[in-house]
């Protein structure tokens, strides 16, 4: 994800911060300090520590889970409005989804349970949510993760709930079609929150309402590729008329190239073997230029570990590929070489026209 940076690895996931969450602190710390000086920001950025200590596991609740049926979760990023485990893929067996959605929302039911048993019930009865203070903040942690859980086994996506929501109505539906559903239910929770936030003038229940209404839809999106790709090979997909560049062209070829072309993506292949050794993109070409120090040569610049995949490898394992961030796919033939590639673009650009032709 892009604004984040790498802070350490837990249980084999690298774990990551998004910028915006530094602003979260700031912003936390300020307010507190304006009410009641450098004590009360002190406490109020620790409350904020510690909730999102339960958010992080809450996240590895799923990774673990999913790990159990062979699924990674290369990082899971903090984010100002929650956590974000990014796992390769969710299980598309109904019960494993279950259990990977139900097992984020159980870890903060643990925490509560554990915190409640310690506290004891008069404790949790007699705290409130209005005040921060050292004494009230364990039982306003229990409290604040048993919302937490609550809130996630909303059946709309994208909580934990909309995943189980889909996992039900795919027993009696296509998988593409019960994820609409559960999509459609999330956006509608967004409108609400989002409703209610401008009346009540509540700037972070917007920020919420908008960050569920565009992971909803991105989900559908996701799955509907997903589905599209099923039966489909790379072959069916791959953009096959291309040109491509040298190790050794300089980078005003390149860009000579780029303007006369419609390519956003240059492969880079060996002069003499005809090798694919590389991968020139837009975006790294113009911070090149852009640069002072310009880099002389198209090697300098390009990526160099992309993914390949064979012509008759399903569409969809190569979509997966492409989870990691890879600009694109490139396809390689029986001799391994390069026949062709694949982007986001094109594949978007084969589910318009599927949908066009109702399949």
């Amino acid at each position: 994800m892009s604004w984040s940076f790498p802070i350490g690895h837990l249980f084999g996931s690298e774990l990551r911060v998004h910028a915006t969450f530094f602003l979260l602190i700031a912003w936390i710390g300020i307010a507190g300090w304006l009410q009641g000086g450098p004590d009360a920001a002190a406490l109020n950025i620790l409350y904020i520590l510690i909730l999102f200590a339960c958010v992080i596991a809450h996240e590895f609740g799923h990774a673990l889970t999913a790990r159990r049926y062979g699924i990674r979760t290369p990082d899971v990023t903090l984010l100002p409005i929650g956590g974000l485990a990014r796992l390769e893929r969710m299980p598309e067996k109904p019960g494993q989804e279950v259990l990977v959605a139900l097992a984020g929302p159980a870890v903060n039911v643990v925490i509560f349970l554990v915190l409640a048993l310690v506290l004891g019930p008069d404790r949790l009865r007699a705290t409130t949510l209005d005040e921060i203070t050292l004494s009230s903040l364990p039982a306003q942690v229990a409290i604040l993760n048993l919302v937490l859980a609550v809130f996630n086994l909303i059946p709309a996506f994208p909580m934990d709930g909309g995943r189980v929501l889909r996992a039900v109505l795919s027993l009696g539906m296509d998988r593409a079609s019960a994820t609409r559903v559960a999509a459609a239910a999330g956006q509608g929770l967004a409108f609400a929150m989002g409703l209610f936030g401008l009346v009540a003038g509540n700037p972070v229940l917007l920020l919420i309402a908008f960050f569920i209404f565009l992971s909803a839809g991105a989900e559908r999106a996701d799955e509907a590729m997903r589905s599209l790709a099923r039966g489909l090979m790379a072959r069916d997909a791959m953009i096959t008329e291309f040109e491509t560049l040298h190790p050794d062209d300089s980078l005003d070829l390149a860009a000579t190239t780029l303007i006369r072309t419609t390519q956003h993506e240059f492969p880079v292949t060996d002069p003499v073997s005809g090798a694919f050794v590389g991968l020139l993109t837009r975006n790294a070409l113009y911070r090149a230029l852009d640069s002072k120090s310009r880099a002389a040569r198209v090697a300098d610049i390009m990526e160099r570990e992309v993914p390949t995949a064979s012509l008759n490898e399903g569409l969809t394992g190569t979509l997966e590929k492409m989870q990691g961030g890879a600009p694109a796919v490139m396809v390689l033939g029986r001799d391994s070489g390069l026949v062709g590639y694949i982007t986001r673009e094109n594949v978007g650009e084969l589910m318009i026209v599927a949908n066009a032709r109702g399949r």
